[in-house]
């Protein structure tokens, strides 16, 4: 069991990506950015079509590539979530960047519109939950959430950047749960090895004893099974004068 204990704590627990809010929002941001450039970039006349698609779809992979990276290394997770926030930060430019090209509006604190949004993205994480506004909603519209929506991921991943930032501090990397893993089973080997050393003078001082008493049983069962057979051969002894005896008398 120790050993085991021991090489689980080398590698840690995947995580579960699905269940988390951060990676539920990416995974519509990326949904989100390809129904944009379907409706508003054109297919060949804008490069800014394939930069967007592929920074929403960055953010989203690099977050699963990380997570799943950090079974092994905290150090490799923690480099591709950021390179996800960076992606994440890139798609968020390009959005404020079509808003100001095209003299469309930023929704602004204050706006009804505004407050609908930021409740809207606060409270709702899951693809089913936007999907169906994908071809109703107006540029403008799709912008502001999209960059509402690279907010939210952003300070999400950096909360949990944060936490496995501590955990790093606190456990360290690979190398070292690897260093604490082996240390620690070489320490379980010397320590049964000192206790089989020191039980061994008492197990040879109990042998010696079994060993004796063996001998001194031995000893008397020779006397005994010496004494039945005497009292066997001169009872059978005695049997046989007596039918001489009696053999005799007939």
């Amino acid at each position: 069991m120790a050993e085991t204990s021991n090489a689980q704590h080398v590698l840690k627990s995947q995580a579960n990506w699905d269940a988390l809010y951060f990676y539920q929002k990416s995974d519509v941001i990326y949904q989100l950015a390809f129904a944009f450039c379907d409706r508003f970039i054109h297919l060949y006349k804008d490069r800014t079509r394939d930069q967007v698609i592929q920074a929403a779809r960055s953010c989203k992979q690099n977050i699963v590539e990380g997570l799943a990276d950090g079974v092994a290394s905290t150090e490799m997770q923690l480099k591709l979530l950021n390179v996800a926030r960076a992606s994440l930060k890139e798609l968020r430019e390009d959005f404020e960047d079509y808003i100001k090209s095209r003299h469309l509006q930023f929704f602004i604190s204050g706006e009804p519109r505004y407050a609908d949004m930021l409740n809207y993205c606060r409270y709702h994480n899951r693809l089913s939950d936007y999907e169906p506004f994908f071809a109703q909603w107006t540029d403008e519209q799709m912008c502001n959430y999209a960059i509402t929506l690279c907010h939210f991921i952003d300070r999400m991943m950096m909360s949990f950047l944060k936490k496995l930032e501590q955990e790093f501090i606190t456990e360290g990397g690979i190398k070292e749960r690897m260093h604490r893993a082996r240390t620690g089973y070489r320490q379980q080997q010397d320590q049964r090895l000192k206790q089989l050393e020191a039980e061994l003078p008492r197990l040879k001082q109990s042998l010696a004893e079994a060993q004796a008493e063996a001998t001194k049983w031995k000893a008397a069962f020779e006397n005994l099974k010496q004494r039945a057979l005497k009292m066997y051969y001169g009872k059978e002894e005695e049997i046989k004068r007596l039918k001489e005896q009696l053999g005799e008398e007939m």
